[in-house]
């Protein structure tokens, strides 16, 4: 209402309010007011006589002229204590609206009659069971010198037992929710399984296991155990495989071999996995094994051809290259006849002097075949090529040197045996050549040739 920047003074503001007093009993609407205020002596009616008018207006004035002057002066102290700039209705709007903001913007607010309805309508029900449930088995593993090193094998394979459980269940909404174990009874008793695990390091390294085929390194002597001043039982050339039996240290290992079992360092042992190309050096070691001077002609050596092409390829007493033209020769007639190829290249060497001599030369006929002593050159046979002299050769040796009489030979024919002495090069010495110590020459001839394929 009054404003402290308007200029006015306490005496004006006084002035005012006396002009207001004036005009008061000339509205007729402070009458009811008038009556109304709460501070106006009202006179007994009872025991005086009316009251003048003018004396009830002129209370009333002195009464409402000292409250409006205390409110004035109230609001002027109020108006000077409190800075210009201060604006309460601002302030205060401000932290009320800001109070009132931040709790419309809560958007979780719970729901109490949902949560009440959710509560309300859950179906929630325990029962009691007694049931028959599996009992898990367990899993132990174990140290196995006898395998391979990080290998794992079931020594023995586990069985789930059985058990009687009684339990109390809790479903809500018949959704499984929880149970509380009464008490079990143990029906079968689970059986461990048991996991052998290997730590031989020589087993991993050539990724072999007991019962697998190894070969030697080197010549070795097998013994009767695992000292190395034992017995020796056995000697067993290089190359040649042995099955292995036992490992009953990284440094020693239990084998057999053609049917002798014995000890041996496990040094001196591959695989194909360590060695890849053993498996070529024992095939060819298991035929140098079998040749010596009272071998067996009447069958195969057990060559293939290429293995006859790597022996005749580049022979330095071949000067004509005759045999190295003609390797398949010997091979066929081998594969045809039953006939030991080798032992045919090798009469034909020491009869021609590796083809060098004037009837190989001039007759294509390595082995003098026909011929005799008192004249050889004439008495001999003339081939067309070298051959069908060594198919020739070859059959006549099956026929009459090499096998038994009646034996089935080729084409549907028998042996006749007419110079057998026996299937050997003695044998055939006998009635082959005049020369008693031709079987020796021509066996060093087979030597030279199978000591090739090393």
């Amino acid at each position: 209402m009054f404003d402290n920047n308007d200029g006015r003074n306490l005496t004006d503001v006084f002035k005012e309010l006396q002009q207001m007093q004036h005009q008061i009993p000339q509205e007729k609407s402070y009458v009811p007011q008038v009556q109304k205020a709460p501070k106006i002596k009202i006179q007994n009616t009872f025991n005086s006589r009316p009251s003048n008018p003018y004396n009830q207006y002129k209370n009333y004035e002195l009464k409402l002229s000292h409250i409006i002057i205390g409110c004035s002066i109230l609001i002027i102290g109020l108006a000077a204590f409190f800075p210009k700039n201060t604006s309460f209705t601002k302030s205060y709007a401000k932290e009320e609206i800001s109070e009132i903001s931040e709790y419309e913007l809560n958007r979780h607010r719970l729901n109490i009659q949902n949560i009440i309805s959710e509560n309300a309508n859950m179906d929630r029900v325990k029962e009691q069971v007694t049931e028959e449930r599996d009992v898990e088995f367990q899993t132990e593993y174990t140290n196995n010198p006898s395998l391979p090193k990080g290998e794992e094998i079931i020594n023995v394979e586990g069985a789930i037992g059985k058990e009687n459980v009684t339990a109390v269940k809790t479903y809500e909404n018949g959704n499984f929710v929880e149970e509380i174990i009464l008490d079990k009874e143990l029906l079968v008793e689970p059986t461990s399984k048991v996991i052998d695990v290997g730590t031989s390091e020589f087993l991993a390294k050539h990724k072999v296991h007991i019962g697998d085929v190894m070969y030697l390194v080197d010549t070795g002597k097998l013994k009767e155990s695992v000292e190395k001043d034992a017995n020796d039982v056995a000697e067993i050339t290089k190359n040649m495989d042995v099955k292995l039996l036992e490992l009953p240290s990284e440094e020693w290992c239990k084998v057999s071999y053609d049917n002798i079992e014995g000890y041996m360092k496990t040094s001196n042992l591959t695989s194909v996995y360590s060695t890849p190309n053993i498996v070529e050096k024992n095939r060819i070691q298991k035929i140098l094994i079998k040749v010596n001077i009272d071998m067996a002609l009447n069958r195969t050596s057990g060559l293939t051809l290429n293995d006859y092409k790597k022996i005749f390829t580049n022979v330095s007493k071949d000067t004509n290259k005759i045999f190295e033209n003609n390797y398949s020769a010997f091979y066929n007639a081998e594969k045809k006849y039953n006939i030991n190829g080798i032992f045919l290249a090798s009469i034909a060497a020491h009869e021609s002097a590796w083809g060098t001599s004037q009837i190989s030369k001039d007759k294509k006929n390595l082995f003098g075949y026909g011929s005799y002593d008192a004249t050889p050159y004439e008495s001999s046979y003339e081939f067309t090529d070298y051959a069908e002299g060594i198919d020739t050769v070859a059959k006549s040796l099956v026929k009459y040197y090499l096998n038994p009489s009646g034996t089935k030979i080729y084409d549907g024919e028998l042996a006749t045996a007419s110079f057998y002495n026996g299937p050997t090069l003695k044998g055939v010495n006998t009635r082959y050549a005049s020369d008693k110590d031709w079987y020796t020459k021509v066996f060093k001839h087979m030597e030279t040739l199978y000591n090739r394929l090393q």
